[in-house]
């Protein structure tokens, strides 16, 4: 039997209603004993590492939690991590970077409704995400959610009161469940021990920055004293008003990077298709995100302006695949 690791850290899973509304007051241990059957097919071990509104998760817990899975990495078969909704798809995505290559799965849950709830998703989400985790053919960091299996990167929470909350974007879901059955759609060859690759460094100075119709360019003057990269989310397939020209290519040469996406869900984007963006795609300090997720786009910036400043290696590492986070 496969042991697994349980790390509780908060969400909606584990709260409570009070006088000011819903917060985690309820602890793993407590949400684990609420489940039925998981002891039957795992070693269940529940490590209490937090708990928190994941509103309030920030890069430094994204640590914590990899220290944790890394600190027991040796002693277990796979990690199941219960986490708010709101933020899961950002914790995924670093945990993508920072755990690298992992041939023991490490999986994320979570719930639209607490525990407590009578009309709970807890329950299965939970079941479910250790029925993935013990699986042979499961590996790397995936989001497991009403019955679906999303890599880590490609995760995104697109409904705030259905269960059915998370998509796959514009990747294929690795896999459905139904009940104890796992259908796998994204069959991959899980990476040998020896692959695993492991960083523990992030540099949190990375903003998103959503383009609107008459926003004004100096606000990239106003950030430079506080950030070291934008993330620039475009009208349509990449399209930048021509009045962001000189602040877009002051902040860059200055030594700053810029990540352009899509402030459009699905598809990506291409700055070389019209003369708006075309201008800027050929700069060494202008990465183009394709098809990424914004929040996969926020934890690689994160995690690459961890490890280097030098231009030439962030152009290498953001366009280095990783998890599948991009095509």
């Amino acid at each position: 039997m496969k042991k697994i690791l349980m790390i509780a850290t908060g969400g909606t899973i584990a709260s409570k209603e009070g006088d000011s509304g819903l917060a985690p007051a309820i602890s793993g241990e407590e949400l684990a004993d609420s489940v039925p059957g998981i002891r039957d097919i795992c070693q269940l071990t529940v490590l209490q590492l937090m708990n928190i509104d994941s509103t309030n998760m920030r890069p430094r817990q994204w640590l914590q939690i990899r220290d944790a899975i890394m600190e027991q990495y040796d002693s277990y078969d796979g990690f199941v991590i219960l986490h708010g909704t709101d933020t899961m798809a950002y914790t995924a995505a670093a945990l993508s970077y920072l755990i690298q290559n992992s041939c023991k799965p490490i999986v994320l849950t979570g719930s639209q409704k607490p525990m407590g709830n009578p009309y709970t998703d807890a329950k299965i989400n939970i079941y479910q995400s250790i029925l993935y985790a013990v699986d042979d053919a499961s590996c790397n960091v995936n989001i497991v959610f009403n019955g679906k299996a999303v890599a880590g990167t490609r995760g995104r929470k697109q409904r705030t009161r259905s269960f059915d909350a998370f998509e796959s974007m514009n990747f294929p879901m690795m896999a459905v469940l139904h009940d104890d059955r796992i259908i796998r759609h994204y069959m991959e060859i899980p990476p040998a021990p020896e692959d695993l690759k492991t960083y523990d460094q992030l540099n949190d100075r990375v903003f998103v920055l959503k383009l609107t119709p008459e926003a004004k360019s100096d606000i990239f003057d106003l950030l430079k004293g506080h950030y070291d990269a934008i993330i620039l989310e475009t009208f349509g397939i990449g399209g930048i008003p021509d009045s962001f020209e000189k602040a877009i290519f002051s902040w860059v040469d200055s030594g700053k990077t810029l990540a352009v996406t899509t402030q459009v869900p699905e598809e990506g984007c291409d700055l070389e298709v019209y003369k708006v963006g075309k201008k800027y795609s050929e700069h060494p300090r202008i990465l183009q995100a394709g098809d990424m997720t914004t929040e996969s786009i926020v934890a690689k910036l994160m995690w690459v302006l961890g490890q280097t400043d030098q231009s030439e290696k962030i152009k290498e590492l953001f366009y280095t695949v990783i998890n599948h986070d991009r095509i």
